[in-house]
This record gives C-alpha cells, structure tokens and sequence, in this order.
C-alpha cells in the first residue's frame, strides 16, 4: 500500500485516549459517496464512546463516531447520480474524524455555492431543523429553552424567527448573552430550581409555557422543564440522555394533559430533510451559524475537542475537527 493510498484517521482506542493512525482511504460502494473531510463537528453523542459507556467497545474504527462532517466528492459509486467529483456536500457518515470518509448517496445533500467556502456541519444544524418542526412553534408562543449550547442556540434562533417569546434557560453566563443576541427574549440562569418556576411564573402570568424545549439530556433538567410547561402545552425532549434511565413525574404530566415529544430521529431521510432545511435557512439568513463554531481542532486534538465538549468553559458553544 502506498502513501497516496492511505490518510490519516482519529481513533478512539480506549477511554479517553485517541491515536492518530495512517490507515488506508476508504473505498465506496455502488451507493456510496467518498469525500475528502474539510471538517467535522464534536456532537455530544461522541461523550459516550469517550466515556466509556457500558455499551462500548474499543477500539472504535478509524474516524468511528464522526457522523457531522462535510467536504468535497472524490469519488462515487457506480450507481450514484447526481452527484460529482468536486461537487461540495455535507454528509451523514460514521467516520468522518479522519481525511476521508464515506456516506450512502442518499445520506449527502449539496451545498450551494455560498456555504461551500465556509464550515457548514449540516447534520447538527438539520437536527436543530427537525426538532424546531416538531415542537409545532407558533408565532406568539411562549417558549422556554433549557438548556443553551449549540442546539438550544439554534433552536432560540429560529423560535424568536418564528416570532415566539423565547425564555432562554442556561447554567453559563455567556450562553445567556448569546441566547440574547440571537432573539431569546428573557433569560434566566440554570440555578435554583424553585427560583426559574418563580420567575417564568412571573414572565407568564402564572400560565407558563407553550412550549418547552429540554436540551441538555440530564435528569434535573428534565424535571424542570416538565414544572414550565403550561396545561396543555407541549414539552420536547432534544437532549440526548446516553448515560442511563431516567425517572419523570408522571402525576404532573397527567394532571397537565401535556404533549410530550421525543424529537430524536433516526430514519436517513429524516436526516437529510432537516438538512436541507439548515441550509435553506442559513441561505434566507435565519441561521447565521459560524458564530457557534467556537472552538477548532487538528485530528491529533480530537481528545481536547471532546473534553472541551465535556467540560464546556464559557465562551464555549461547538467544536470543529479540520483535518
């Protein structure tokens, strides 16, 4: 095998430890896309296999875990229209912390030419997407967000674009500011848990929200988000909960009669869908997302990339693998 036949490829080997590895380029099937990785986006899911969730097994696969990266075509499949070699896209793949990746034809969009330049990791951006369609927000709403990082940045911005009152619920202090800076309405810190139903009592003249929207995949957070949502009113689940079970209050779900939406996806088309629509936002200027990209990382970085998704300092929103 000769240097031009191999790349360079992140691989998580152990709990939090990654090895750069030169390994061969991955080749595409009949359906398949391969694209040379501009960049990749850190999602929170990464944390498990980092972690070491019981569900683990290492090492994962070269560039295993990536799922958020976009770049250029090198090469497709026999099979495969529509899409060319230098063509620009974003994909939905496994294993893009590496130079190179590959995605199913039909799990690619295109990125026009005023994205291509630009990072534009469409998968978390169409996850935004997707979760904003099925929350059902409405303009003149009241919608509480808890939890503001990347998704619930995203989501506060096309809530305040629908013209929804968005409270912005957050434990940092610049994600509050951004929340602001982006259409939230009110913010509140993520602190004292009578203190927040007090004060969104207060902003809601005791109705609470129409909708509420969970963005952090903890527990304490869950059970908050449940206590602001009015009778009647919808509660959205978008945080990722991948560290265990968890308990709810279900005497205060029934008396309230509310909605309650798990907003994950997993079929491909619903992927792509949301996508689509990241970009079309980001083309119509709703979404301004470059802002969000906080943080950049080499391959050799991925550990620092995923402590930083972690750990969270301020200032922090998402981080970038650029190859």
């Amino acid at each position: 095998m000769s240097l031009s036949d191999t790349m360079w490829a992140a691989r998580i080997s152990a709990r939090e430890r990654v090895l750069l590895e030169r390994v061969a380029i991955p080749e595409p099937g009949p359906d398949d896309v391969r694209f040379r990785v501009r960049g990749t986006g850190v999602c929170a899911s990464n944390l498990g296999p980092w972690f070491g969730l019981p569900w683990t097994r290492y090492p994962l696969g070269p560039g295993e875990s990536g799922h958020e990266g976009w770049g250029v075509v090198d090469a497709v499949g026999k099979n495969v229209r529509g899409v060319r070699v230098g063509d620009s896209i974003a994909a939905v793949s496994n294993a893009a912390y590496a130079e190179y990746d590959v995605a199913h034809a039909d799990s690619i969009v295109r990125l026009p030419g005023e994205l291509a330049e630009q990072p534009f990791p469409a998968e978390p951006l169409g996850c935004a997407v997707n979760i904003f369609e099925r929350s059902e927000i409405a303009a003149g709403h009241t919608v509480a967000i808890v939890g503001a990082g990347f998704l619930g940045a995203v989501l506060t911005r096309l809530a305040a674009a629908r013209g929804a009152h968005v409270i912005a619920i957050s434990r940092r202090r610049t994600s509050l500011e951004l929340a602001r800076e982006l259409g939230a309405r009110d913010t509140i810190p993520l602190e004292d848990h009578a203190g927040i139903i007090q004060r969104v009592s207060e902003l809601t003249g005791g109705a609470f929200c129409d909708r509420v929207v969970e963005a952090t995949g903890k527990q304490w957070p869950l059970d908050l988000s449940a206590e602001l949502t009015k009778v009647r009113g919808r509660l959205v689940i978008a945080g990722y909960h991948q560290d265990g079970a968890r308990s709810v209050n279900m005497q205060l779900w029934n008396w309230r009669g509310i909605d309650v939406i798990n907003a994950h996806e997993r079929e491909p088309a619903r992927y792509v869908h949301g996508m689509r629509g990241a970009i079309s936002a980001a083309l119509d200027g709703t979404l301004s997302p470059r802002r969000l990209f906080t943080h950049t990382y080499s391959l050799e970085q991925l550990g620092d990339a995923l402590t930083a998704t972690a750990e969270r300092p301020e200032g922090f929103v998402k981080a970038l693998v650029l190859p």
